[in-house]
């Protein structure tokens, strides 16, 4: 996660945002029970989220040299791992 969290460093870009009040209300609940404020309990939620999207993106753009280090490591053999060996071998929960 993003955290510019230094004595350097300070928050300078404003994000203003409207809320319902039963919103309002569920988020202040949420900053109580984490001992956050509620800047930074939203920020992180939100950071959270914008990292879980961009992971989640089935197209990439890489440039050269990051392509190079991509297909790199793609080429490097896989050792043996006996224990994913086993959990692969394993039935899922669900298939009892």
């Amino acid at each position: 996660m993003i955290n510019g969290n230094t004595a350097a460093t300070r928050r300078t870009s404003a994000i203003n945002l409207r809320a319902f009040p039963a919103q309002r209300e569920l988020i202040d609940r949420a900053c109580a029970a984490m001992h956050k404020n509620l800047t930074d309990f939203i920020l992180e939620a939100a950071c959270r989220e914008a990292e879980h999207v961009l992971c989640d993106r089935r197209y990439f753009v890489l440039d050269e040299e990051a392509f190079n280090a991509f297909e790199a490591a793609m080429d490097v053999p896989l050792t043996e791992n006996k224990a994913v060996k086993r959990l692969l071998a394993c039935k899922a929960p669900w298939e009892d």
